[in-house]
């Protein structure tokens, strides 16, 4: 830690010293004094108690939410998982031959590759 000069030292202790002597001024003095303090220290607790309760009601909704989510995500799991199978199950000439079973594919789905395809012609052996 590099060593501070004398004046930065000064000049700390006397910003510090400034401070603790507003601090000292703001005290509270006589009673309305005392009683606003005491008013603000009330005020600041029942904030903590009300967040607190107020946390502790939303864990609780929270685990009570927990068996639902679980059954709702165990439900769309096993209809991917359907899905899925049926996909690599189908078979491509029944998709194909039967417009019924191929209508209830995902829009967009396709069962042809895209891009540019060429023909190469017969190479015929020479023996």
């Amino acid at each position: 830690m590099p060593q501070m000069n004398r004046d930065q030292r000064n000049a700390a202790w006397q910003a510090a010293n400034q401070w603790r002597a507003r601090a000292a001024q703001t005290q509270p003095t006589g009673l309305a004094g005392s009683l606003k303090l005491l008013f603000t220290w009330l005020a600041f607790g029942a904030l903590m108690i009300v967040g607190m309760v107020l946390g502790l009601l939303f864990l609780l909704v929270g685990w009570a939410m927990m068996p639902f989510m679980r059954h709702k995500m165990k439900k769309r799991m096993d209809q991917m998982r359907a899905q899925q199978a049926q996909d690599i199950g189908g078979g491509y000439a029944r998709g194909h031959a039967d417009p019924d079973v191929s209508s209830h594919r995902r829009p967009g789905h396709q069962d042809a590759l895209e891009g540019s395809y060429e023909v190469k012609p017969e190479v015929k052996d020479k023996s």
